[in-house]
């Protein structure tokens, strides 16, 4: 076996340990989330619409796509995936910033609450960078 073979091993194996923390980061995340919507939906926080459906319906489609994405995350590590994941997920750092700093008027929700997000959000991009962008 010569070195480059070794060193390919050892750089997949890199890779693939990149995109399980990545993976699990991202089902930490999403736990986080369903939990955070599930308070909310028992406090009355999330609207319920005839057109939107009833919040649990809301919560279930949440956790499945959590489920699938942390799936696709550790089954299939395709790299285009996770930026695109990685894309979404940064997505939701205006708003986040925009409630935390920006809004002069406290609604439902602390600031703390969104600051803490922020740093879960920041937290999990840096760990699907690491696994789309090979860092």
């Amino acid at each position: 076996m010569s070195a480059s073979t070794t060193e390919m091993t050892v750089s997949e194996a890199a890779r693939a340990r990149k995109f399980r923390q990545a993976a699990f980061v991202y089902l930490h995340v999403a736990i986080l989330y369903e939990s955070a919507a599930y308070a909310m939906w028992r406090a009355g926080m999330l609207p319920a619409s005839r057109m939107l459906g009833p919040g649990w319906i809301w919560l279930v489609a949440g956790a499945i796509v959590g489920a699938l994405v942390f799936l696709g995350l550790l089954r299939w590590q395709n790299v285009i995936f996770a930026r695109i994941v990685w894309a979404v997920h940064a997505m939701r750092l205006p708003s986040l910033i925009g409630y935390a700093f920006i809004t002069t008027v406290e609604g439902a929700m602390t600031r703390a609450f969104y600051i803490t997000a922020i740093v879960v959000v920041t937290i999990n991009l840096w760990m699907l960078a690491r696994a789309a962008w090979d860092l």
